[in-house]
């Protein structure tokens, strides 16, 4: 299938795209980063903006810096930029989770802050980003705010991000040398049918598909206990018996992955 019809601007600047977003606010106009989700939602008309806003011509969006024990990822930044960058013990959890997304053509124009304004619930980015208590910085008609990752997801691709927003980058203020993710699909490559990410320092698991947003199980107890705790029912070709044993098997797997690393 082919996209609806619309109509593309290039942004020059954050201002520029933020004031284009308002502007055309009447046409539901959409950012475009890597486009690896919004276009293939296009092409099958899930998505119909009547704008498309580009922003992969806005400089500076694409740093990685590592400020004291602050991470700051670039909205532009690759998943793959990510993967082959040295971030040190206390964020080698994101390099190596970034080989859980997609293949390669999709790490390489897939980015940071498209994934997180995507916000699927199994998404290694939301999951990432939860886990390690992430902060996203946007940039709106009246300037730029820090909202909290466990604050940003509020349903299936639904953000606190206000119409006219934009992400600018995401940072995590914790190191996280003993953390994981694992994660399950049916084919390598394939959005994951259960994810599940942990941190050892604080107990804290975070599960995707299994429920509408990344849940967060704070000091969470052995991965049966935590598998018993979730409210699950049978969906199509995928028994909620099925999901539980796959978040119990991922728990134990990214533990175990987690103290290796450690």
């Amino acid at each position: 299938m082919k996209p609806a019809p619309f109509t593309y601007h290039r942004a020059s600047s954050v201002r520029d795209a933020v004031d284009l977003l308002a502007e055309l606010a009447d046409g539901e106009p959409k950012l475009l980063a890597g486009g690896q989700s919004l276009v293939a939602m296009m092409n099958y008309r899930m998505a119909r903006p009547g704008h498309l806003v580009d922003l992969t011509h806005v400089p500076g969006l694409d740093g990685i810096q590592l400020e004291g024990p602050t991470l700051r990822i670039g909205a532009l930044a690759t998943h793959r930029a990510v993967e082959k960058a040295d971030l040190g013990p206390g964020f080698a959890v994101l390099s190596a989770t970034m080989r859980w997304v997609g293949h390669l053509p999709i790490r390489t124009r897939g980015t940071v802050g498209g994934s997180l304004a995507h916000a699927d619930a199994t998404a290694e980015w939301c999951l990432l980003a939860v886990l390690l208590d992430a902060l996203v910085i946007v940039d709106g008609p009246g300037g730029r705010r820090e909202i909290a990752a466990r604050e940003f997801f509020h349903g299936p691709f639904t953000t606190a991000l206000d119409p006219d927003e934009v992400i600018v980058e995401v940072a995590f203020g914790r190191p996280a040398p003993r953390a994981a993710v694992a994660e399950y699909a049916d084919r390598r490559g394939d959005f994951a049918v259960v994810a599940a990410g942990v941190d050892l320092d604080t107990g804290d698991v975070v599960l995707g598909g299994v429920a509408p947003v990344p849940l967060l199980v704070r000091g969470a107890g052995s991965p049966d206990e935590v598998a018993d705790a979730l409210e699950l029912r049978d969906e199509p070709g995928v028994p909620a018996a099925y999901r539980r044993g796959l978040v119990s098997t991922l728990v134990a797997r990214a533990r175990e992955e987690a103290a290796c690393r450690a």
